[in-house]
């Protein structure tokens, strides 16, 4: 067991249970948090003695070793004196928590099983109202959020993914949530009615074309030289002219500016928030919203960009020369000089 300096009053934070019924004093120091057996036992509505039972069975248990998860700091106490009093880590905290037997134990296990489910799947646990105290969750938090949103800008991803990257960096982020599912539909369309007025499907469709030049393509994988492919053709972003790709561009950066200045200024931020944050940016950048699902489906897109690249395909094949043919025509010509 540590002896720690004076807990600080700045470093103390509360607790409030759902039915609002009880608030502890709980202080944040060292990257965890500190109860005394006192307020454990506030905690879970149950004396002193029990919780001092529990402790000891814990650390006779060896579960967890007592010298590790608790500390000696100085308490100011509610009479003004100056105490020092044992304070308990969350690791001791939960520990107990398990083992209490009251309504209030059985709501926290709920609550600590539901949270740890979470950072299970996502990788991180927090808790909003916290979050939105910043400085009461770890130092690393936000330095490691920004590394991500830095790795995001710099990846390879389509410039609507670079997006709903950022989004799922929110603090509650939930994949299964409806807020999610109706941000990660309309997203890419959102992106490209604001830059062209019309909805990926709507520029696949208009757009694709056996007549036109390459298809009616500005880029495909093989790009400039090589054989456009059926896969190249379902894909809006290949229709786009270099505007588009700018304008796309300059939207997609300056959402990831806003992530990056939010982690630097430690602001914690939601999945509403990044939702609403990407309409407030195209509408005061003076582009169309998109209303609705747009004119026509996916599945017709797809349909009529196949359709006119079977068509397309014959006529690339006739006109295609191959890195074999460059080199047969190029041996040719020597043969003549």
């Amino acid at each position: 067991m540590k002896e720690n300096k004076m807990a600080k009053e700045s470093e103390s934070i509360f607790y409030q249970s759902e039915d609002g019924n009880v608030k502890i004093e709980v202080l944040f120091r060292d990257e965890t948090f500190w109860m005394t057996q006192k307020k454990l036992g506030e905690l879970f509505d149950v004396q002193r003695p029990a919780i001092t039972k529990h402790l000891k069975n814990i650390f006779q248990s060896g579960e967890l070793v007592e010298k590790s998860v608790s500390s000696i700091l100085e308490h100011t106490a509610e009479d003004g004196k100056k105490y020092k009093t044992t304070f308990y880590n969350l690791d001791a905290i939960i520990a107990v928590g398990y083992r209490v037997n009251s309504s209030r134990a059985t709501k926290f296990r709920i609550w600590a099983t539901k949270t740890l489910k979470e950072f299970i799947i996502k990788g991180f646990v927090i808790d909003d109202e916290r979050l939105k105290q910043g400085k009461h969750f770890g130092k690393d938090y936000f330095d490691e959020l920004l590394e991500r949103i830095r790795e995001i800008r710099a990846s390879e991803r389509r410039f609507y993914q670079k997006i709903t990257d950022i989004y799922a960096l929110s603090i509650d982020y939930d994949k299964s949530d409806h807020v999610t599912k109706d941000f990660f539909a309309s997203v890419q369309n959102k992106l490209h009615w604001a830059i062209s007025g019309k909805t990926a499907a709507e520029i696949i469709y208009t757009s694709a074309d056996a007549t036109k030049l390459y298809m009616g393509l500005t880029n495909w994988k093989r790009a400039p030289e090589g054989k456009i492919l059926k896969s190249d053709v379902t894909i809006a972003k290949n229709y786009l002219n270099q505007q588009h790709i700018k304008e796309l561009n300059r939207i997609v950066s300056a959402y990831l500016d806003l992530a990056e200045n939010r982690a630097e200024r430690q602001i914690p931020t939601n999945m509403e928030d990044w939702s609403v944050f990407l309409n407030q940016f195209l509408e005061l950048s003076d582009y169309p919203i998109l209303k609705d699902k747009g004119q026509v489906s996916a599945l017709k897109a797809k349909i009529k960009a196949e359709q006119e690249y079977d068509k397309y395909r014959a006529i690339q094949d006739e006109n295609y020369i191959s890195d074999f043919d460059k080199e047969i025509k190029r041996i040719k010509g020597k043969e003549k000089e």
